[in-house]
């Protein structure tokens, strides 16, 4: 099987580079800069399951080729729209596309552009960061991804996506027949997680360290578990145990992707994660002054952000 993976960052690196490692047909779509850094250092990763150092076949959108089985699209959401086009000119008539994304709602823009049986659903349970020097960080032992097609139906092509990702050193890779439901498990957890780590501009630890802080988590997830219950798509009783454990977990040093680039200044996908579970709350008419409080949170370091910075 013939992949391109859309996005060398800390998902799409990560992935990427233990395909490579497994001996996979993998190419990495990059911008000319990242190309150039990886054709220069190679692709480097820090990890409990073993380091690597390796080079990896690099493209830029000028040079890709339709010629490609499938597609990880592994960038932010915000550049879903400027992938969308590569992506198009990537595939095989008969190839399909992977999301790695978080939130739910670009499943609608990808069923849009090539067609629902085209677009499978994905989810990953994996922390990661790119350091300065590109080095991608491994940042705990979470090393799974479930992915599938959207009917449920456990297809020949997602056991051989399956058998492609089984491949490789430790990561738990599963088709699933439930692939929507488990994006929505894991869109609950990321609105609450995000939410309320960039409201608080701490780690999961740092703020169940008090009661107010706790009591913050536990009010955020059973808003958007209501928000799911409300879409069709109820969280497990498990899911649901799990991580109020995590978010009562005063030892836990649990951060989000979008509170470390807040802290570092960058672009935030608050409107795909945080903006979209208010969204969707307002149309199950679930209020919630908190989930709002977050939303305006992340839209004034938006705005501030635009302005360099300044206040």
């Amino acid at each position: 099987m013939k992949v391109l993976v859309l996005g060398a960052g800390a998902i799409g690196g990560y992935l990427g580079g233990r395909l490579a490692e497994a001996g996979q047909d993998i190419t990495f779509l990059v911008r000319s800069t990242k190309k150039k850094q990886l054709d220069e250092r190679g692709l480097r990763i820090n990890s409990v399951f073993g380091d690597l150092n390796s080079r990896v076949n690099t493209v830029t959108a000028k040079n890709v080729s339709a010629n490609n089985d499938l597609v990880i699209l592994a960038c932010k959401s915000y550049h879903l729209k400027g992938a969308l086009e590569t992506a198009t000119l990537s595939l095989k008539s008969d190839g399909a596309v992977l999301p790695i994304l978080n939130g739910i709602v670009h499943l609608d823009e990808l069923n849009s552009a090539f067609g629902p049986e085209r677009v499978l659903g994905g989810t990953i349970k994996l922390s990661a960061t790119c350091l300065p020097d590109g080095t991608i960080e491994h940042l705990n032992d979470w090393h799974w991804l479930k992915f599938g097609e959207q009917n449920g139906e456990l297809s020949p092509r997602a056991k051989a996506i399956e058998k492609v990702f089984k491949s490789t050193i430790g990561l738990k890779a599963y088709a699933s027949e439930n692939i929507i439901h488990e994006m929505w498990e894991k869109f609950v957890h990321l609105a609450t997680a995000a939410s309320i780590t960039c409201l608080m501009r701490a780690n999961s630890g740092q703020i169940a360290s008090s009661v107010e802080g706790a009591s913050l988590f536990q009010e955020m997830l059973e808003t958007s578990a209501s928000v799911a219950r409300a879409k069709g798509y109820p969280p497990s009783q498990t899911f649901l145990d799990n991580y109020r454990k995590l978010f009562a977990d005063k030892t836990a040093s649990y951060a989000t992707s979008m509170l470390r680039d807040i802290e570092a200044g960058k672009y935030i996908e608050g409107e795909e994660i945080i903006g979209t579970m208010l969204r969707y709350a307002k149309d199950t008419n679930i209020q919630s002054t908190l989930l709002t409080a977050a939303y305006a949170h992340i839209k004034a370091y938006e705005a501030r952000h635009k302005n360099g910075g300044k206040l």
